[in-house]
Protein backbone atom coordinates (compact mmCIF):
# COMPACT_ATOMS: atom_id res chain seq x y z
CA UNK A 1 0.00 0.00 0.00
CA UNK A 2 3.27 2.26 -0.09
CA UNK A 3 5.75 3.23 -2.10
CA UNK A 4 8.99 4.73 -0.38
CA UNK A 5 12.76 5.60 -0.82
CA UNK A 6 15.85 5.71 1.55
CA UNK A 7 19.37 7.82 1.03
CA UNK A 8 22.08 8.78 2.23
CA UNK A 9 24.24 12.40 0.57
CA UNK A 10 27.74 11.38 1.74
CA UNK A 11 29.07 14.23 1.15
CA UNK A 12 26.82 16.29 2.76
CA UNK A 13 25.63 13.94 4.96
CA UNK A 14 22.06 14.44 4.61
CA UNK A 15 19.75 11.21 5.39
CA UNK A 16 16.31 11.28 4.23
CA UNK A 17 13.01 9.19 3.32
CA UNK A 18 10.11 10.03 1.16
CA UNK A 19 7.02 7.96 1.07
CA UNK A 20 3.52 8.21 -0.58
CA UNK A 21 0.30 5.76 -0.03
CA UNK A 22 -3.26 5.60 -0.18
CA UNK A 23 -3.30 5.02 3.69
CA UNK A 24 -3.63 8.41 6.01
CA UNK A 25 -0.82 9.73 7.11
CA UNK A 26 2.03 7.84 5.96
CA UNK A 27 4.36 10.22 6.81
CA UNK A 28 3.53 9.08 10.92
CA UNK A 29 4.05 5.30 10.58
CA UNK A 30 6.94 4.69 7.87
CA UNK A 31 10.14 7.22 7.80
CA UNK A 32 12.35 7.14 10.96
CA UNK A 33 16.29 9.08 10.40
CA UNK A 34 18.90 9.80 12.35
CA UNK A 35 21.47 12.46 11.97
CA UNK A 36 24.71 10.88 11.74
CA UNK A 37 23.14 7.42 11.78
CA UNK A 38 21.01 6.55 9.41
CA UNK A 39 17.15 6.15 7.47
CA UNK A 40 14.65 3.40 7.83
CA UNK A 41 11.33 2.95 6.01
CA UNK A 42 9.30 0.35 7.89
CA UNK A 43 5.87 -0.36 5.44
CA UNK A 44 3.47 -3.22 4.35
CA UNK A 45 1.93 -4.53 7.55
CA UNK A 46 4.06 -1.96 9.05
CA UNK A 47 6.05 -2.23 12.30
CA UNK A 48 6.78 1.04 13.77
CA UNK A 49 8.93 -0.69 16.20
CA UNK A 50 11.25 -1.45 13.17
CA UNK A 51 12.07 2.44 12.60
CA UNK A 52 13.71 3.55 16.59
CA UNK A 53 15.23 -0.08 17.35
CA UNK A 54 16.88 -0.06 13.78
CA UNK A 55 18.14 3.29 14.13
CA UNK A 56 19.50 2.04 17.62
CA UNK A 57 21.12 -0.67 16.18
CA UNK A 58 23.17 1.21 13.09
CA UNK A 59 23.99 3.96 15.80
CA UNK A 60 25.94 0.41 17.53
CA UNK A 61 27.58 -0.50 14.13
CA UNK A 62 25.28 -2.88 13.12
CA UNK A 63 25.56 -2.90 9.29
CA UNK A 64 21.84 -2.67 7.73
CA UNK A 65 21.49 -6.29 6.84
CA UNK A 66 21.91 -7.39 9.81
CA UNK A 67 20.20 -4.49 11.65
CA UNK A 68 17.26 -5.73 9.81
CA UNK A 69 17.56 -9.43 10.33
CA UNK A 70 17.51 -8.61 13.88
CA UNK A 71 14.55 -7.03 14.19
CA UNK A 72 12.57 -9.80 12.11
CA UNK A 73 14.38 -12.84 13.23
CA UNK A 74 12.46 -12.34 16.37
CA UNK A 75 8.93 -11.19 14.40
CA UNK A 76 5.99 -13.73 13.38
CA UNK A 77 4.41 -11.49 11.21
CA UNK A 78 8.14 -11.20 9.12
CA UNK A 79 6.87 -12.27 5.85
CA UNK A 80 4.13 -9.53 5.66
CA UNK A 81 6.48 -6.77 6.09
CA UNK A 82 8.92 -4.48 3.84
CA UNK A 83 11.61 -2.34 5.13
CA UNK A 84 14.10 -0.23 3.14
CA UNK A 85 17.15 1.28 5.44
CA UNK A 86 20.62 3.06 4.64
CA UNK A 87 23.19 4.07 7.19
CA UNK A 88 25.17 7.44 7.59
CA UNK A 89 28.25 5.69 5.41
CA UNK A 90 25.79 4.42 2.29
CA UNK A 91 24.97 0.74 2.65
CA UNK A 92 22.00 -0.17 2.06
CA UNK A 93 19.95 -2.93 2.58
CA UNK A 94 15.93 -3.51 1.80
CA UNK A 95 13.80 -6.60 2.83
CA UNK A 96 10.29 -7.80 1.58
CA UNK A 97 8.00 -10.52 2.81
CA UNK A 98 6.97 -12.82 0.73
CA UNK A 99 3.19 -12.29 2.18
CA UNK A 100 2.79 -9.09 0.98
CA UNK A 101 0.69 -7.75 -1.57
CA UNK A 102 1.72 -7.59 -4.94
CA UNK A 103 2.76 -5.80 -6.91
CA UNK A 104 5.36 -5.57 -3.87
CA UNK A 105 9.27 -5.76 -4.23
CA UNK A 106 12.33 -3.39 -4.01
CA UNK A 107 15.65 -1.80 -5.36
CA UNK A 108 19.11 -1.31 -3.77
CA UNK A 109 21.15 1.14 -5.43
CA UNK A 110 24.37 3.26 -4.60
CA UNK A 111 23.50 4.71 -1.40
CA UNK A 112 19.61 4.34 -1.72
CA UNK A 113 16.58 1.72 -1.70
CA UNK A 114 13.03 1.82 -3.57
CA UNK A 115 10.52 -0.63 -2.17
CA UNK A 116 6.72 -0.73 -2.38
CA UNK A 117 3.77 -2.91 -1.81
CA UNK A 118 0.56 -2.84 -3.95
CA UNK A 119 2.14 -1.18 -6.81
CA UNK A 120 0.75 -1.13 -10.04
CA UNK A 121 3.77 -2.83 -11.01
CA UNK A 122 8.12 -3.25 -11.03
CA UNK A 123 7.81 -0.15 -13.56
CA UNK A 124 7.13 2.00 -10.08
CA UNK A 125 10.26 1.13 -8.89
CA UNK A 126 12.05 1.42 -12.06
CA UNK A 127 11.09 5.01 -12.45
CA UNK A 128 12.14 5.68 -8.51
CA UNK A 129 15.40 4.56 -9.22
CA UNK A 130 16.39 5.92 -12.40
CA UNK A 131 14.78 9.19 -11.34
CA UNK A 132 16.69 9.06 -8.47
CA UNK A 133 20.09 8.84 -9.85
CA UNK A 134 19.23 11.52 -12.84
CA UNK A 135 18.38 14.52 -10.66
CA UNK A 136 20.67 16.77 -9.90
CA UNK A 137 20.94 18.90 -6.90
CA UNK A 138 20.37 17.86 -2.56
CA UNK A 139 19.44 14.98 -1.70
CA UNK A 140 16.14 16.22 -0.98
CA UNK A 141 15.53 17.36 -4.71
CA UNK A 142 16.26 13.88 -5.54
CA UNK A 143 13.78 12.34 -3.38
CA UNK A 144 10.68 14.27 -4.52
CA UNK A 145 11.94 13.35 -7.98
CA UNK A 146 11.97 9.53 -7.29
CA UNK A 147 8.81 9.85 -5.62
CA UNK A 148 7.35 12.12 -8.31
CA UNK A 149 8.62 9.28 -10.60
CA UNK A 150 6.76 6.63 -8.66
CA UNK A 151 3.74 8.39 -8.36
CA UNK A 152 3.69 8.84 -12.50
CA UNK A 153 4.33 5.31 -13.20
CA UNK A 154 0.95 4.13 -11.19
CA UNK A 155 2.07 3.96 -7.53
CA UNK A 156 -0.04 2.94 -5.23
CA UNK A 157 -2.35 0.90 -7.17
CA UNK A 158 -5.36 1.38 -4.50
CA UNK A 159 -5.22 4.95 -5.24
CA UNK A 160 -4.10 8.37 -3.53
CA UNK A 161 -4.05 10.28 0.00
CA UNK A 162 -0.63 10.69 1.55
CA UNK A 163 2.67 11.91 1.27
CA UNK A 164 5.72 12.63 3.52
CA UNK A 165 9.81 13.63 3.23
CA UNK A 166 11.77 13.63 5.94
CA UNK A 167 15.40 15.07 5.35
CA UNK A 168 17.82 15.93 8.13
CA UNK A 169 21.43 17.45 8.53
CA UNK A 170 23.07 18.38 11.23
CA UNK A 171 22.09 21.83 12.24
CA UNK A 172 20.37 21.66 9.60
CA UNK A 173 16.84 22.40 11.00
CA UNK A 174 15.28 25.93 11.88
CA UNK A 175 17.40 27.90 14.15
CA UNK A 176 20.66 26.04 13.07
CA UNK A 177 23.27 24.82 15.76
CA UNK A 178 21.70 27.57 18.03
CA UNK A 179 18.43 25.16 19.02
CA UNK A 180 20.51 22.14 18.08
CA UNK A 181 17.88 21.05 15.16
CA UNK A 182 18.55 18.48 12.41
CA UNK A 183 15.45 18.67 10.85
CA UNK A 184 16.48 20.17 7.28
CA UNK A 185 13.21 19.34 6.06
CA UNK A 186 10.13 17.99 7.44
CA UNK A 187 6.67 17.92 5.61
CA UNK A 188 4.03 15.96 5.38
CA UNK A 189 0.53 15.86 3.26
CA UNK A 190 -2.13 13.32 5.68
CA UNK A 191 -4.81 13.32 3.53
CA UNK A 192 -5.36 14.70 0.00
CA UNK A 193 -6.25 14.12 -3.66
CA UNK A 194 -3.05 14.45 -4.94
CA UNK A 195 -0.64 13.87 -2.47
CA UNK A 196 2.88 13.94 -4.38
CA UNK A 197 2.08 17.28 -5.87
CA UNK A 198 1.19 18.66 -2.96
CA UNK A 199 3.78 17.65 -1.06
CA UNK A 200 6.41 19.53 -3.65
CA UNK A 201 4.02 22.30 -3.59
CA UNK A 202 4.74 22.55 0.15
CA UNK A 203 8.22 21.99 -0.19
CA UNK A 204 8.48 25.28 -2.63
CA UNK A 205 6.98 27.00 0.01
CA UNK A 206 9.85 25.64 2.95
CA UNK A 207 12.01 26.18 0.58
CA UNK A 208 11.51 29.66 0.28
CA UNK A 209 10.67 30.59 4.12
CA UNK A 210 13.11 28.22 5.40
CA UNK A 211 16.17 27.48 3.41
CA UNK A 212 18.85 29.61 2.13
CA UNK A 213 20.19 27.50 -0.93
CA UNK A 214 19.11 29.81 -3.68
CA UNK A 215 21.34 29.73 -6.88
CA UNK A 216 23.46 33.05 -6.61
CA UNK A 217 22.67 33.57 -10.41
CA UNK A 218 18.55 33.43 -10.14
CA UNK A 219 18.09 36.48 -9.30
CA UNK A 220 16.22 39.37 -11.53
CA UNK A 221 16.65 43.15 -11.40
CA UNK A 222 13.94 45.02 -9.77
CA UNK A 223 13.67 48.04 -11.97
CA UNK A 224 13.34 45.05 -14.99
CA UNK A 225 10.08 43.65 -13.50
CA UNK A 226 8.74 46.70 -11.49
CA UNK A 227 5.33 46.57 -13.40
CA UNK A 228 4.73 43.18 -13.14
CA UNK A 229 6.04 43.14 -9.31
CA UNK A 230 3.21 46.60 -8.36
CA UNK A 231 0.34 44.42 -10.23
CA UNK A 232 1.13 41.49 -8.57
CA UNK A 233 1.43 43.07 -5.06
CA UNK A 234 -1.94 45.63 -6.23
CA UNK A 235 -3.65 42.68 -6.62
CA UNK A 236 -2.41 40.84 -2.90
CA UNK A 237 -3.70 43.90 -1.39
CA UNK A 238 -0.22 45.29 -0.90
CA UNK A 239 0.31 47.88 -3.21
CA UNK A 240 -1.94 51.42 -3.25
CA UNK A 241 0.22 53.20 -5.99
CA UNK A 242 -0.14 53.84 -9.68
CA UNK A 243 1.11 51.09 -12.08
CA UNK A 244 3.69 52.54 -13.84
CA UNK A 245 6.58 50.52 -13.85
CA UNK A 246 9.01 52.65 -11.63
CA UNK A 247 11.03 51.03 -8.94
CA UNK A 248 9.86 53.26 -6.00
CA UNK A 249 10.47 53.31 -2.13
CA UNK A 250 6.64 52.79 -1.81
CA UNK A 251 7.34 49.69 -4.04
CA UNK A 252 9.78 48.99 -2.09
CA UNK A 253 7.93 48.96 1.28
CA UNK A 254 5.01 46.81 -0.47
CA UNK A 255 7.44 43.88 -1.37
CA UNK A 256 9.10 43.68 1.93
CA UNK A 257 5.98 44.17 3.75
CA UNK A 258 4.34 41.15 1.91
CA UNK A 259 7.38 39.26 1.77
CA UNK A 260 7.39 39.82 5.90
CA UNK A 261 4.26 38.52 6.31
CA UNK A 262 4.65 35.82 4.61
CA UNK A 263 7.65 34.72 6.58
CA UNK A 264 10.47 35.35 3.98
CA UNK A 265 12.10 38.09 5.23
CA UNK A 266 15.49 35.97 5.51
CA UNK A 267 15.31 36.59 1.54
CA UNK A 268 14.83 40.30 1.49
CA UNK A 269 17.29 42.08 -0.48
CA UNK A 270 19.05 45.70 -0.20
CA UNK A 271 20.68 46.04 -3.40
CA UNK A 272 17.59 46.12 -5.71
CA UNK A 273 17.64 42.50 -6.90
CA UNK A 274 14.55 39.90 -6.22
CA UNK A 275 15.32 36.24 -5.86
CA UNK A 276 13.54 34.36 -8.70
CA UNK A 277 12.20 31.90 -6.37
CA UNK A 278 10.46 34.88 -4.58
CA UNK A 279 9.47 36.78 -7.90
CA UNK A 280 7.87 33.20 -9.34
CA UNK A 281 6.01 32.70 -6.44
CA UNK A 282 4.86 36.30 -5.82
CA UNK A 283 3.51 36.06 -9.54
CA UNK A 284 2.18 32.88 -9.09
CA UNK A 285 0.32 33.83 -6.12
CA UNK A 286 -1.24 37.17 -7.58
CA UNK A 287 -2.49 34.81 -10.48
CA UNK A 288 -4.29 32.36 -8.04
CA UNK A 289 -5.68 35.88 -6.47
CA UNK A 290 -7.05 36.84 -10.23
CA UNK A 291 -8.53 33.23 -10.70
CA UNK A 292 -9.52 31.49 -7.92
CA UNK A 293 -10.32 27.78 -8.29
CA UNK A 294 -14.10 27.13 -8.09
Amino acid sequence: MTFSIVAVDRETGDLGVAVASKFIAAGSIVPWVKVGVGAVATQAWANVKFGPVVLALLEEGYPPKRAVEAVLSVDPRREHRQIGVVNAKGEAYAFTGKECLPHAGHLIGDGYTVQGNILAGEEVLEAMARAYEATKGELVDKLLAALKAGDDAGGDRRGKQSAAIIVVRKCGGYGGCEEGVDKYVDLRVDDHPDPVNELIRLFRIWEITILTREDPNDVVELADVAEEVQRALKALGYYKGPIDGKLTPQLQEALERWMSINNFENKIRKDGKLWGTVYRFLIEEARKKARPEV
